[in-house]
């Protein structure tokens, strides 16, 4: 047996009666449904026993609201402090960050400062060396004397020679034999 419904919205039903496939065909009506009867005054021990009922389904709701009000709590709070990390270790990185270049920052500052410092001793060093060049020379020239005295002979030439220069002190003393042509 099986139902189907047909082109015009009613219900029907196919029976099938033997095996040469007679078929009969059945329109069913809707019947209209009946409204639900009015429930009667209830005595008093049901009226009791409702009343608990709706206290005990009523903690039961208020039970569970509480579960998932904890739960929902537990999980804000677990979510809190993830977000407070997160926070907390994007700070730091960017700390991190705009310390090391803050760091590079001083560390060029102070190449080019040390580089000024030492191109400017480099030329002092420089001025120096050529006061000092021209000092020795102009002390060499202007205080230093010479003194000596030679000897001649047929054959050789003895001489002595002192040079001064300040605190300086040289002795020459030497004899230069004369060639003889024969």
């Amino acid at each position: 047996m099986g139902i189907r419904f047909c082109k015009d919205g009613h219900i029907c039903e196919i029976v099938v009666i033997d095996v040469d496939e007679t078929t009969l065909w059945k329109e069913l009506k809707e019947e209209p449904k009946k409204p639900p009867p009015k429930p009667k005054a209830p005595p008093d021990k049901v009226k009791a026993a409702i009343k608990i009922q709706a206290w005990w389904r009523g903690t039961l709701v208020r039970r569970t609201l509480l579960h998932a009000a904890l739960r929902a709590w537990i999980i804000q709070r677990w979510w809190r402090r993830v977000l407070a990390r997160l926070l907390y270790q994007r700070r730091r990185a960017l700390l991190e960050f705009f310390a090391a270049q803050i760091w590079a920052v001083v560390r060029l500052q102070s190449w080019v400062r040390m580089w000024r410092v030492r191109l400017h001793y480099c030329r002092l060093l420089n001025a120096a060396r050529i006061i000092q060049l021209y000092w020795r020379w102009h002390s060499c020239h202007s205080r230093g004397f010479f003194q000596g005295s030679y000897e001649l002979t047929s054959s050789q030439m003895n001489v002595e020679l002192n040079i001064f220069l300040g605190s300086q002190i040289c002795q020459i003393k030497d004899c230069i034999p004369f060639p003889i042509k024969h």
